[in-house]
C-alpha cells in the first residue's frame, strides 16, 4: 500500500491548535519500515533543534519517546499545556499525572 508521507505527516499536524484539537492516533496507513524511517528523519531534526518538525513527525508515528522528548521541551519552555498533551499522547503517566494535579489545583483556586 502506497501513501504519500508528506501528506501523512501533514494530515497528523495539529500546529498551535490549543489544548482540545489534537491527533490522538498516530497514523494507520504508515507501514513499520515508514515509521522507522520518520522517526529516525524525526530524531535528526529534534537533535538539530528543529523542535516542531520533529512533533509533527512523531505525531504522525506515535513514537512515544520522541512525543516525551519534545514535551520535556515543551515543559523546560514552560509550555506546560503543551507538554501536557503530548505525554497524553504519549501514554507517558509518570509526566501526565503531575501536571494534571497541578492543573486540577490551579482550576480549584479559580473557582474559589
Amino acid at each position: 500500500m502506497n501513501i504519500d508521507l508528506k501528506k501523512a505527516i501533514e494530515k497528523a499536524n495539529v500546529q498551535n491548535a490549543g489544548f482540545i484539537k489534537t491527533n490522538e492516533k498516530p497514523n494507520s496507513g504508515l507501514t513499520s519500515e515508514q515509521k522507522v524511517i520518520l522517526n529516525r528523519k524525526g530524531n535528526v531534526f529534534f537533535n538539530q533543534g528543529d523542535i516542531e518538525q520533529a512533533r509533527r513527525i512523531f505525531m504522525a508515528t506515535g513514537y512515544s519517546d520522541g512525543l516525551t522528548r519534545v514535551a520535556d521541551t515543551y515543559f523546560e519552555e514552560n509550555r506546560e499545556l503543551d507538554a501536557l498533551k503530548l505525554y497524553i499522547l504519549a501514554h507517558n503517566k509518570r509526566k501526565t499525572e503531575p501536571l494534571m494535579e497541578k492543573l486540577s489545583k490551579l482550576v480549584s483556586l479559580m473557582l474559589e
